[in-house]
């Protein structure tokens, strides 16, 4: 009895950690923070930005631009160590892309057309 509580201990043992680490739940608050963060600014940007003559595509950009400082502390937080443009090329792709969302949104514009 006591070899199989033994072995049943090291064997929980090993697995231990492999499963869940406790550093992923802080940096899983910190990019939700950060995801938040950089989509209010986009809301807040895209509704006061929303009146002018500007197409959605530009306006879109320029929302994102005035936005630049959320989305890199987005990256930041998204950062694994490594520093990969490409994961940096993305979260900007993904601004600008809701950026647009939120600027067709405070035009009263349908995002997605389902007759499309």
């Amino acid at each position: 009895m006591r070899w199989f509580i033994l072995l049943c201990a090291l064997f929980l043992g090993a697995c231990e950690g492999s499963f869940f680490r406790a550093e992923h739940l802080g940096k899983k608050v910190s990019l939700e923070k950060s995801y938040a963060a950089r989509d209010a600014c986009l809301a807040r940007n895209a509704d006061a930005d929303s009146s002018g003559p500007a197409d959605n595509q530009t306006l879109a950009h320029t929302v994102a631009m005035a936005c630049a400082a959320e989305t890199d502390k987005l990256i930041a937080a998204a950062d694994r160590g490594d520093a990969d443009p490409k994961v940096a090329a993305q979260i900007r792709k993904d601004t600008e892309f809701r950026a647009l969302k939120y600027v067709m949104k405070a035009r009263g514009q349908a995002i997605f057309d389902p007759a499309s």
